[in-house]
């Protein structure tokens, strides 16, 4: 007789008193203490980062016009970007900067109380992100870097002859995966305007820390 769904659950898995299975819990919950712990300092790390200033001067295509990378703070003083991978000619944007982005309209509320502008930038020409914008419901800010090297120079984007052997991703030379890769990157904006680059861009996931006093 086969196994039922029930079976296959309870295969091979120890069965214990409720005391043993409180003391094991006791000691998995210190264990997981340790790492909120080290999460903690590594995020006070990095926070502790030195920036770069940015001298470039990327433009950017928005739904209301050209705009630079000092424009897209909106007012305030951070500004964390979601490297979007959508390529000029996609159909469709990558399956998990999507799942990202349906939670950044939530998260813009938050944000937004802390000092903290959130968008995402694609090297997908503005009209195919906001064909794919409007089809998944999204209201957060999305801009184009189509035609400039804002992509390129934060590793996100790769050239055609980078598929031939490495590229340089995440900090280091690595196979190559993609002429997309997702990201995030945080920026800083002081009262003179002048734009640092103070996080990422790494993996996409969220930054902790972000929205804290620099």
């Amino acid at each position: 007789m086969n196994a039922t769904i029930a079976d296959l659950s309870t295969m091979n898995r120890p069965v214990v008193s409720r005391e043993q299975w409180v003391a094991e819990r006791k000691a998995l919950l210190a264990r997981e203490k340790e790492l909120t712990r080290l999460s903690d300092q590594i995020a006070r790390e990095r926070r502790a980062l030195p920036w770069v200033r940015i001298d470039k001067d990327y433009v950017f295509d928005a739904p209301e016009g050209r705009r630079k990378l000092a424009d897209l703070f909106d007012g305030r003083r951070q500004l964390l970007v979601q490297h979007f991978m959508l390529a000029p000619g996609w159909e469709q944007g990558c399956k998990s900067c999507s799942y990202m982005a349906d939670h950044n309209d939530a998260a813009n509320v938050h944000l937004a109380q802390r000092d903290v502008t959130l968008l995402a930038i694609s090297r997908a020409p503005l009209a195919e992100i906001e064909r794919f914008r409007r089809r998944m419901g999204w209201k957060f800010r999305w801009v184009s870097s189509f035609g400039s090297d804002f992509n390129h120079d934060f590793h996100v984007s790769f050239a055609e002859q980078e598929a031939q052997g490495q590229v340089y991703y995440n900090y280091d030379m690595q196979p190559f995966e993609s002429d997309e890769l997702p990201g995030i990157s945080v920026f800083y904006r002081d009262d003179a305007g002048q734009v640092f680059h103070t996080q990422g861009p790494r993996r996409a996931r969220w930054a902790h820390g972000v929205g804290a006093p620099p």
